[in-house]
């Protein structure tokens, strides 16, 4: 019997100690929580829709070969190459209007633009007996047509390419003759863009424009003629505004 309540009180008083062992037992980790942060793309910005602006510029780099072909009574008398060149320079203004479209980063779309301004260079050539004469080469103005696409490196700023058509009104003046002509060419430039505030940007912009060769005929009467060949290219770099609405 005294046995019996021996075993019965260290069972009593192993309990308490299985049931800590218990419950400081294993217990398993808990790992932290796996946080997937999302890659959000930069906004474009908005460039789409209809716009407008003017710029102010400065030509330079002009290279218009100067050649003559001297005509008497019709015939041939004297071809004159490489006499020099006259190097169109000078300021100008213009305006222009277009639309783009904007499919995510890429921003394009047509651009019509006019400039005119004091475009022109003289220089002096000998020709024949004739010395000294003054040619002189001056732009009235040039039209163009042109398509832009670029790219929105941020919300606000966007850089662009242009590829277009030109076309020009020019004046060449070979000592007291003046006679009047245009061509067609075209242009290559390069931009960026800024924008100030929704509905309004600023803008600086590269552009060489070629306008290839032009035969223009001075009539000197009875068969006599002067053929003067012209070839007004150059480059023209402008700042300017763009509205949007």
């Amino acid at each position: 019997m005294r046995h019996s309540s021996f075993l019965a009180i260290c069972a009593f008083g192993l309990v308490p100690g299985a049931s800590g062992a218990l419950a400081g037992g294993y217990v398993a980790p808990v790992a932290d929580p796996v946080v997937v942060t999302p890659v959000i793309e930069a906004p474009a910005g908005i460039w789409s829709g209809r716009y407008a602006g003017g710029s102010i510029g400065y030509a330079f780099g002009g290279d218009d070969e100067i050649g003559l072909d001297l005509i008497e009574g019709g015939t041939l008398v004297e071809r004159a190459n490489d006499l020099g060149s006259v190097d169109l320079k000078g300021l100008n203004a213009g305006l222009h209007a277009g639309y783009r479209w904007q499919r995510g980063n890429w921003v394009f779309g047509p651009e019509l633009w006019v400039e005119g301004g004091s475009i022109d260079a003289t220089d002096r050539i000998s020709v024949a007996d004739a010395t000294d004469v003054e040619v002189e080469s001056s732009v009235n103005y040039i039209a163009g047509l042109q398509f832009k696409t670029g790219y929105t490196v941020d919300p606000q700023t966007l850089v662009y390419g242009t590829a277009g058509v030109t076309h020009g009104d020019f004046d060449y003046k070979l000592a007291d003759m003046t006679e009047s002509y245009s061509d067609t060419g075209y242009s290559l430039g390069l931009g960026v863009e800024r924008k100030m505030r929704d509905n309004l940007s600023v803008f600086a912009e590269w552009q060489y424009r070629n306008f290839g060769k032009s035969e223009v005929t001075y009539d000197l009467g009875d068969g006599d003629a002067v053929l003067t060949r012209s070839t007004p290219e150059h480059h023209n770099i402008k700042v300017g505004v763009n509205f949007s609405f």
